[in-house]
Protein backbone atom coordinates (compact mmCIF):
# COMPACT_ATOMS: atom_id res chain seq x y z
CA UNK A 1 0.00 0.00 0.00
CA UNK A 2 1.35 3.40 -0.89
CA UNK A 3 1.94 6.03 1.77
CA UNK A 4 -0.57 8.71 1.47
CA UNK A 5 1.46 11.86 0.64
CA UNK A 6 1.94 14.78 3.29
CA UNK A 7 2.62 18.49 2.81
CA UNK A 8 3.54 20.70 6.07
CA UNK A 9 3.55 24.26 5.92
CA UNK A 10 5.85 26.39 7.85
CA UNK A 11 4.26 29.48 8.47
CA UNK A 12 6.18 32.77 8.98
CA UNK A 13 6.10 36.52 8.47
CA UNK A 14 8.93 36.18 5.92
CA UNK A 15 10.50 39.83 5.55
CA UNK A 16 12.05 41.82 2.88
CA UNK A 17 15.15 40.05 1.12
CA UNK A 18 16.76 43.43 -0.31
CA UNK A 19 16.39 47.06 0.46
CA UNK A 20 13.92 47.20 -2.54
CA UNK A 21 11.79 44.70 -1.24
CA UNK A 22 11.19 46.87 2.66
CA UNK A 23 8.25 49.61 1.32
CA UNK A 24 5.95 46.31 -0.40
CA UNK A 25 6.90 44.15 2.54
CA UNK A 26 5.62 47.06 5.44
CA UNK A 27 2.48 47.43 3.56
CA UNK A 28 1.46 44.13 3.29
CA UNK A 29 2.41 43.94 6.93
CA UNK A 30 0.47 47.17 7.92
CA UNK A 31 -2.62 46.39 5.64
CA UNK A 32 -3.19 43.27 8.42
CA UNK A 33 -6.15 43.97 10.09
CA UNK A 34 -5.25 41.13 12.10
CA UNK A 35 -1.71 43.32 13.78
CA UNK A 36 -3.37 46.59 13.74
CA UNK A 37 -6.71 48.14 12.85
CA UNK A 38 -6.11 51.33 10.48
CA UNK A 39 -9.03 53.33 10.65
CA UNK A 40 -12.51 52.23 9.01
CA UNK A 41 -12.08 48.84 7.26
CA UNK A 42 -11.79 51.18 3.42
CA UNK A 43 -9.48 52.99 4.59
CA UNK A 44 -6.86 50.36 5.92
CA UNK A 45 -4.74 50.05 2.54
CA UNK A 46 -4.85 53.37 1.61
CA UNK A 47 -3.42 54.17 5.29
CA UNK A 48 -0.72 51.23 4.89
CA UNK A 49 0.41 52.56 1.82
CA UNK A 50 0.75 56.26 3.05
CA UNK A 51 2.80 54.47 6.66
CA UNK A 52 4.80 52.46 4.15
CA UNK A 53 6.08 55.31 2.23
CA UNK A 54 6.91 57.15 5.89
CA UNK A 55 8.14 54.67 7.28
CA UNK A 56 10.44 52.73 4.24
CA UNK A 57 13.61 54.78 4.76
CA UNK A 58 14.18 54.33 8.46
CA UNK A 59 13.93 50.56 8.06
CA UNK A 60 15.80 50.37 4.87
CA UNK A 61 18.90 52.04 7.20
CA UNK A 62 18.30 49.54 9.43
CA UNK A 63 18.14 46.75 6.93
CA UNK A 64 21.54 47.78 5.69
CA UNK A 65 23.27 47.64 8.95
CA UNK A 66 22.47 43.58 8.52
CA UNK A 67 23.44 43.12 5.23
CA UNK A 68 20.81 44.74 3.17
CA UNK A 69 17.79 42.44 3.97
CA UNK A 70 16.33 39.84 6.53
CA UNK A 71 17.54 36.77 5.95
CA UNK A 72 14.21 34.70 7.51
CA UNK A 73 13.05 33.51 4.48
CA UNK A 74 16.44 31.75 3.70
CA UNK A 75 16.42 30.38 7.06
CA UNK A 76 13.04 29.01 7.31
CA UNK A 77 13.43 27.36 3.58
CA UNK A 78 16.59 26.04 5.23
CA UNK A 79 14.56 24.89 8.32
CA UNK A 80 12.18 22.91 6.09
CA UNK A 81 14.51 21.05 3.86
CA UNK A 82 16.31 20.15 7.51
CA UNK A 83 13.29 18.90 8.99
CA UNK A 84 12.42 16.78 5.05
CA UNK A 85 15.19 15.26 6.04
CA UNK A 86 14.53 14.40 9.37
CA UNK A 87 10.50 12.95 8.64
CA UNK A 88 11.78 10.75 5.57
CA UNK A 89 12.20 7.23 7.75
CA UNK A 90 8.95 8.45 9.00
CA UNK A 91 6.34 8.68 6.02
CA UNK A 92 6.23 10.65 2.73
CA UNK A 93 6.60 14.52 3.37
CA UNK A 94 7.08 17.41 1.77
CA UNK A 95 7.85 20.66 3.77
CA UNK A 96 7.32 24.08 2.03
CA UNK A 97 6.95 27.63 3.05
CA UNK A 98 4.12 30.34 3.55
CA UNK A 99 5.29 33.72 4.25
CA UNK A 100 2.27 35.82 5.60
CA UNK A 101 3.72 39.46 4.31
CA UNK A 102 6.00 37.96 1.76
CA UNK A 103 7.30 35.63 -1.09
CA UNK A 104 6.65 32.78 -1.23
CA UNK A 105 2.53 33.35 0.34
CA UNK A 106 -0.27 30.37 1.03
CA UNK A 107 -1.61 30.88 -2.46
CA UNK A 108 1.88 29.99 -3.89
CA UNK A 109 2.92 27.15 -1.34
CA UNK A 110 -0.69 25.41 -1.80
CA UNK A 111 -0.48 25.47 -5.81
CA UNK A 112 3.06 24.08 -5.48
CA UNK A 113 1.39 21.01 -3.17
CA UNK A 114 -1.06 20.33 -5.17
CA UNK A 115 0.83 20.38 -8.37
CA UNK A 116 2.74 17.15 -6.08
CA UNK A 117 -1.00 15.21 -5.87
CA UNK A 118 -1.00 16.30 -2.04
CA UNK A 119 -3.85 17.13 -0.48
CA UNK A 120 -3.22 16.45 3.23
CA UNK A 121 -1.51 19.28 5.01
CA UNK A 122 -0.27 20.48 8.33
CA UNK A 123 0.16 23.80 8.97
CA UNK A 124 2.75 24.21 11.47
CA UNK A 125 3.50 28.30 12.88
CA UNK A 126 6.97 28.72 13.77
CA UNK A 127 5.72 31.10 16.50
CA UNK A 128 6.15 28.86 19.56
CA UNK A 129 3.69 31.06 21.33
CA UNK A 130 0.24 31.58 20.79
CA UNK A 131 -1.28 35.36 19.63
CA UNK A 132 -3.60 36.56 17.09
CA UNK A 133 -1.11 38.59 15.46
CA UNK A 134 1.18 35.72 14.41
CA UNK A 135 0.02 32.50 14.51
CA UNK A 136 -3.79 33.67 13.93
CA UNK A 137 -2.96 35.71 11.01
CA UNK A 138 -1.49 33.12 9.74
CA UNK A 139 -3.51 30.06 9.95
CA UNK A 140 -6.27 33.03 8.68
CA UNK A 141 -4.24 33.33 5.40
CA UNK A 142 -3.82 29.94 5.22
CA UNK A 143 -7.65 29.14 4.98
CA UNK A 144 -8.56 31.75 2.93
CA UNK A 145 -6.07 30.87 0.02
CA UNK A 146 -7.58 26.79 0.24
CA UNK A 147 -10.85 28.54 -0.42
CA UNK A 148 -9.07 30.64 -2.98
CA UNK A 149 -7.88 27.46 -4.35
CA UNK A 150 -11.09 25.59 -5.20
CA UNK A 151 -9.36 22.25 -4.50
CA UNK A 152 -9.89 20.36 -1.27
CA UNK A 153 -7.46 20.50 1.24
CA UNK A 154 -7.41 18.07 4.48
CA UNK A 155 -6.08 20.67 6.63
CA UNK A 156 -4.50 20.02 10.46
CA UNK A 157 -3.02 22.71 12.57
CA UNK A 158 -0.29 22.94 14.99
CA UNK A 159 -1.77 26.05 17.18
CA UNK A 160 0.94 26.54 19.65
CA UNK A 161 4.39 24.29 21.48
CA UNK A 162 5.50 26.72 24.00
CA UNK A 163 6.83 23.39 26.03
CA UNK A 164 7.66 21.05 23.57
CA UNK A 165 10.65 19.41 24.59
CA UNK A 166 13.52 19.68 22.25
CA UNK A 167 12.31 22.98 21.78
CA UNK A 168 13.02 23.95 25.23
CA UNK A 169 16.37 21.80 25.37
CA UNK A 170 17.85 23.65 22.70
CA UNK A 171 16.61 26.94 24.46
CA UNK A 172 18.42 25.74 27.41
CA UNK A 173 21.67 24.36 25.86
CA UNK A 174 22.17 27.81 24.15
CA UNK A 175 21.82 29.78 27.31
CA UNK A 176 23.88 27.13 29.53
CA UNK A 177 26.40 27.49 26.35
CA UNK A 178 26.24 31.51 26.44
CA UNK A 179 26.17 32.04 30.64
CA UNK A 180 29.65 30.28 30.07
CA UNK A 181 30.90 32.99 27.90
CA UNK A 182 30.61 34.85 31.78
CA UNK A 183 32.52 32.55 34.15
CA UNK A 184 33.54 32.79 36.55
CA UNK A 185 30.63 35.59 37.01
CA UNK A 186 26.64 34.58 36.46
CA UNK A 187 24.80 36.65 34.49
CA UNK A 188 21.34 37.84 34.81
CA UNK A 189 19.04 36.14 32.54
CA UNK A 190 16.78 38.93 30.81
CA UNK A 191 14.19 37.00 28.08
CA UNK A 192 13.50 39.74 25.77
CA UNK A 193 10.05 38.66 23.28
CA UNK A 194 8.36 40.69 20.77
CA UNK A 195 5.99 43.10 22.23
CA UNK A 196 2.13 43.34 21.73
CA UNK A 197 -0.36 45.60 22.20
CA UNK A 198 -1.96 45.65 25.60
CA UNK A 199 -5.34 45.45 24.49
CA UNK A 200 -4.58 41.78 22.68
CA UNK A 201 -4.03 40.40 25.96
CA UNK A 202 -7.04 41.86 27.88
CA UNK A 203 -9.01 40.47 24.90
CA UNK A 204 -7.32 36.81 25.86
CA UNK A 205 -4.88 36.42 23.73
CA UNK A 206 -2.10 33.54 25.74
CA UNK A 207 0.83 34.96 23.94
CA UNK A 208 2.30 36.28 27.31
CA UNK A 209 0.98 32.90 29.73
CA UNK A 210 2.38 30.61 26.95
CA UNK A 211 5.68 32.82 26.97
CA UNK A 212 5.91 32.36 30.65
CA UNK A 213 5.09 28.82 30.88
CA UNK A 214 8.64 28.23 28.06
CA UNK A 215 10.56 30.53 30.55
CA UNK A 216 9.48 28.21 33.12
CA UNK A 217 10.39 24.35 31.67
CA UNK A 218 13.73 26.41 30.59
CA UNK A 219 14.96 27.79 34.21
CA UNK A 220 13.78 23.99 35.63
CA UNK A 221 16.79 23.06 32.87
CA UNK A 222 19.29 25.65 33.50
CA UNK A 223 18.29 26.71 36.94
CA UNK A 224 19.14 30.33 36.29
CA UNK A 225 16.60 32.89 37.10
CA UNK A 226 15.16 35.61 34.28
CA UNK A 227 13.94 38.48 33.81
CA UNK A 228 11.06 39.32 31.16
CA UNK A 229 10.79 41.98 28.69
CA UNK A 230 9.29 43.09 25.08
CA UNK A 231 11.28 44.74 22.11
CA UNK A 232 10.03 46.14 18.52
CA UNK A 233 7.23 48.24 19.96
CA UNK A 234 5.78 50.80 17.41
CA UNK A 235 2.54 52.92 17.33
CA UNK A 236 0.77 54.85 20.05
CA UNK A 237 -1.18 52.36 21.38
CA UNK A 238 -0.50 50.78 25.18
CA UNK A 239 2.47 48.05 24.61
CA UNK A 240 3.41 45.39 26.98
CA UNK A 241 6.35 46.44 29.73
CA UNK A 242 8.58 46.57 30.73
CA UNK A 243 10.26 46.90 27.16
CA UNK A 244 14.02 46.25 26.61
CA UNK A 245 15.23 49.36 26.89
CA UNK A 246 13.06 50.25 30.34
CA UNK A 247 14.67 46.60 31.87
CA UNK A 248 18.37 47.41 30.85
CA UNK A 249 17.65 51.34 32.12
CA UNK A 250 16.34 49.26 35.81
CA UNK A 251 19.11 46.33 35.80
CA UNK A 252 21.63 49.11 35.71
CA UNK A 253 20.45 51.14 38.27
CA UNK A 254 20.34 47.99 40.22
CA UNK A 255 24.47 47.37 39.78
CA UNK A 256 24.09 45.02 36.92
CA UNK A 257 27.36 44.57 35.56
CA UNK A 258 26.23 41.27 33.27
CA UNK A 259 23.21 40.41 30.92
CA UNK A 260 22.67 37.17 28.99
CA UNK A 261 19.86 38.13 26.41
CA UNK A 262 17.47 35.29 25.07
CA UNK A 263 15.72 36.00 22.09
CA UNK A 264 12.58 33.85 23.59
CA UNK A 265 9.91 34.71 21.06
CA UNK A 266 11.82 34.09 18.12
CA UNK A 267 13.30 30.60 16.23
CA UNK A 268 15.40 32.71 13.69
CA UNK A 269 17.70 35.24 13.13
CA UNK A 270 15.31 38.70 12.03
CA UNK A 271 16.19 41.97 12.34
CA UNK A 272 14.75 41.56 16.21
CA UNK A 273 18.03 39.52 16.71
CA UNK A 274 20.28 40.92 14.69
CA UNK A 275 19.80 44.43 14.62
CA UNK A 276 17.87 45.62 17.74
CA UNK A 277 19.16 43.00 20.21
CA UNK A 278 22.72 42.53 18.96
CA UNK A 279 23.61 45.99 17.50
CA UNK A 280 21.00 48.39 19.79
CA UNK A 281 20.33 46.74 23.07
CA UNK A 282 24.16 46.06 23.10
CA UNK A 283 25.26 49.40 22.71
CA UNK A 284 23.00 50.42 24.74
CA UNK A 285 24.33 48.49 27.71
CA UNK A 286 27.62 49.13 27.05
CA UNK A 287 26.68 52.93 27.62
CA UNK A 288 25.00 51.58 30.79
CA UNK A 289 28.18 50.17 32.22
CA UNK A 290 27.42 47.27 31.44
CA UNK A 291 28.47 44.09 29.37
CA UNK A 292 25.57 42.51 26.77
CA UNK A 293 26.13 38.97 25.36
CA UNK A 294 22.93 37.40 23.53
CA UNK A 295 22.58 33.29 22.96
CA UNK A 296 22.38 32.16 19.45
CA UNK A 297 19.17 31.75 17.54
CA UNK A 298 17.64 28.37 17.35
CA UNK A 299 17.97 28.57 13.07
CA UNK A 300 18.81 24.96 11.84
CA UNK A 301 19.70 23.28 15.11
CA UNK A 302 19.68 19.86 15.29
CA UNK A 303 17.54 19.20 18.80
CA UNK A 304 15.20 22.56 17.62
CA UNK A 305 14.42 20.33 14.38
CA UNK A 306 13.66 17.22 16.25
CA UNK A 307 11.38 18.86 18.04
CA UNK A 308 9.74 20.40 14.97
CA UNK A 309 9.45 16.85 13.64
CA UNK A 310 7.98 15.67 17.09
CA UNK A 311 5.45 18.19 16.43
CA UNK A 312 4.55 16.81 12.83
CA UNK A 313 4.36 12.79 14.20
CA UNK A 314 2.54 13.66 17.09
CA UNK A 315 -0.74 15.18 14.51
CA UNK A 316 -0.65 11.21 13.73
CA UNK A 317 -2.13 10.42 17.06
CA UNK A 318 -4.58 13.00 17.37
Amino acid sequence: MTQQKTGVILLNMGGPEKLEDVRPFLYNLFSDREIIRLGPFFMQKPLAWFIAKKRAPKSMKTYKKIGGGSPLTRITLAQGRALEKALREHGDYTVVSAMRYWHPDSDTTLQRLANKGISKIIGLPLYPHYSCATTGSSIQELKAAIKRSNKVFDLTIIESWPTQPDYIQALANNIQEAAARFSPDAPQVVYSAHSLPVSFIEEGDPYVDHIKETIKSIEEITGLPGKLCFQSRSGPVEWLSPSTPDMLYHLAEKGCKNILMVPISFVSDHVETLYEINMLYRDQAQELGMRLESCKSLNCDQTFIEGLKALVLDTKQE
